[in-house]
């Protein structure tokens, strides 16, 4: 089975396995929301979301592995654990599919000290990639 043929949750699974992000900008849907656990407020539109997944994935690139997962068709919500700087990290993504496109990504993150971590972490990779992007 290619690829493509695969469903948008284990293509998903399949990168976070392999530590790569390749292919992950054309598995999100062009207006997929995400939901950050150290911001705020939804983060609209393909772009943002592959910018914020890509820095996710370096942030939890250590020992990030999901413990459980509870799936229906469109749905799936994911349990992950991992170590930050010696902080265990256990939190959920909850992710919608459509048409096999991702549109919208939720992560919550426990415990306080883990939010804690991943905000210091995730901002300075987020400055990190976009000080890449904006390189010429």
């Amino acid at each position: 089975m290619t690829t493509e043929m695969l469903h948008a949750i284990d293509r998903w699974q399949d990168m976070m396995a392999r530590g790569t992000t390749d292919g992950l900008y054309d598995l999100l849907h062009l207006d997929c929301v995400f939901w950050s656990p150290v911001v705020h407020t939804p983060q609209k539109g393909r772009d943002i979301t592959f910018l914020y997944l890509k820095a996710a994935g370096q942030v939890f690139d250590s020992d990030f592995h999901y413990v459980r997962e509870v799936r229906d068709k469109d749905n799936v919500v994911l349990e992950f654990e991992c170590k930050i700087d010696g902080v265990h990290v256990n939190g959920i993504d909850l992710i919608q599919v459509k048409n096999n496109l991702i549109v919208e990504f939720k992560v919550m993150v426990r415990p306080l000290r883990a939010v804690n971590k991943v905000h210091e972490r995730m901002m300075s990779m987020l400055k990190m990639i976009q000080s890449q992007a904006s390189a010429p």
